[in-house]
């Protein structure tokens, strides 16, 4: 029964072998069980099938045994800003099974729990759910997602007891407690390793029951991907032109909205949220509730990294896992998304996750904002680089999802999307004209200034 071992090293000491199939914790760079992932790398294992939300970044997280080729093939949702990543899908390198981010946190958790599938709206009607079986549900269409299983789950926690309990310091919680079920071997570091009986019942996010090996980690980075200021800080950083895109989108916010904010031009709407209204910002990372940042000049690296500082929370905020998250969205309790772009047609059809041959993103959580929330507004520009058109009368992208868009901002005009009709033109920005309206967008609309 002892599962506490000295090291990375001896915890996974028979368990690694080339071909192995790994499941691995973390979002972005916050939750990664950075000394598992060092031993891997260290190990040489190769032909590695990895799943995770994302791969890190080049040289952090996964993206270490990208950098190592050690890796057959990803199971993800997101490539992000790993440039090596997405090299080696679009030289053919690499085989990439993106996932929307939901689906993937549901089709974990269904892995350890014994649940061979399930049904989702996410990502109907698009390239990820080709050659996939559908069913009708109460009127509506439904893709049948299978569940995910794996030789070896790694995971990260802030505390663990020598029973293999863990619980997890704020957003790092994120992916980790589903991998922590899916696979047939389950490895955890710790930050804090205690014994057991120091850990209370009620602060246990994952018994023990699912954890096999446990260590307690050393030299933790830490961090920080993005962040976010107010203020004169972040005025300096914004254009004129994405700061009235922002306040014009800030304008549809309702008191006692659940909203979510994609990343871009959608980020800046938090700081034009008016005075009289209260908004709950959803972050699927796991965070629910909205507070001010402090300023620039007050933020200390050391002090976050340390665990002393935060700048995400206020009273009445609530921490939880991806899949939660995604149940909050899928359900439809989210009021509205607010997301960027790269295509919109005049049905209401959006693309905005991959470029062929040029660009991989990912879906991200995008699929499944835009199934499951109650309405969805754009914020893009209204031409691409070389002046073409991005509001069309067909995408000619592979879309995100189908007629889901109720609302586009550009940086010349605001659409609405009307079911069955089409697009309206509502309203001019300030020094834009009806023809240059028309002489920028791929589609006709009807005229509905008001």
């Amino acid at each position: 029964m002892n599962k506490v071992y000295p090291n990375a090293k001896a915890a996974l000491d028979g368990l690694l072998h080339d071909k192995l199939t790994i499941a691995a914790g973390g979002f972005g760079l916050c939750g990664i069980p950075e000394n598992l992932i060092q031993e891997l790398v260290d190990s040489g294992v190769k032909g590695l099938t990895i799943v995770g939300n994302n791969a890190g970044v080049d040289d952090f997280g996964m993206g270490l045994l990208l950098k190592a080729r050690q890796v057959k093939k990803v199971i993800a949702s997101y490539v992000g800003e790993n440039k090596e990543f997405e090299r080696q899908v679009l030289a053919g390198e690499l085989e990439l099974e993106l996932t929307p981010q939901g689906t993937l946190a549901e089709k974990l958790r269904a892995g350890g729990a014994g649940i061979p599938g399930f049904y989702t709206r996410t990502a109907l009607g698009t390239k990820l759910a080709e050659n996939k079986d559908t069913r009708s549900f109460d009127g509506k269409e439904y893709v049948l997602e299978q569940a995910i299983r794996t030789e070896l789950s790694i995971v990260k926690a802030w505390k663990g007891d020598k029973a293999g309990n863990l619980v997890y310091r704020k957003t790092a919680r994120n992916f980790n407690p589903m991998i922590a079920t899916c696979g047939g071997v389950t490895v955890a570091e710790v930050e804090q390793l205690v014994e057991v009986g120091e850990l209370t019942p009620e602060e246990i996010h994952t018994p023990g029951i699912y954890v096999d090996r446990i260590i307690q980690g050393s030299s933790y980075q830490k961090r920080i991907e993005f962040r976010t200021v107010s203020g004169a800080a972040a005025s300096k950083k914004e254009s004129p032109i994405r700061a009235l895109m922002a306040k014009r989108a800030a304008q549809e916010l309702r008191d006692g909205y659940y909203v979510n904010l994609g990343i871009g031009i959608p980020t800046l709407v938090a700081n034009y949220i008016p005075q009289d209204i209260s908004v709950i910002l959803q972050s699927e990372n796991g965070l629910l509730g909205i507070g001010p940042f402090p300023a620039e000049d007050e933020v200390d690296p050391d002090l976050i990294n340390a665990g002393k500082q935060t700048i995400t929370t206020i009273p009445g905020s609530s921490y939880f896992s991806s899949a939660d998250s995604f149940a909050m969205i899928r359900g439809g309790h989210v009021d509205l998304s607010i997301l960027g772009g790269l295509e919109v047609a005049e049905n209401g059809d959006l693309a905005n996750w991959m470029v062929p041959g040029a660009m991989v993103k990912g879906p991200g959580g995008a699929m499944d904002l835009v199934a499951g929330v109650k309405r969805v507004i754009v914020l893009m520009e209204h031409t691409a680089r070389d002046g073409s058109p991005k509001i069309l009368k067909a995408c000619n992208l592979p879309i995100t999802g189908k007629g889901v868009v109720n609302m586009i901002v550009t940086d010349l005009c605001v659409f609405e999307v009307e079911p069955r009709v089409g697009l309206a033109l509502k309203e001019l920005h300030p020094g834009v004209t009806l023809e240059d309206v028309r002489a920028k967008t791929g589609c006709d609309f009807r005229v509905a200034l008001g």
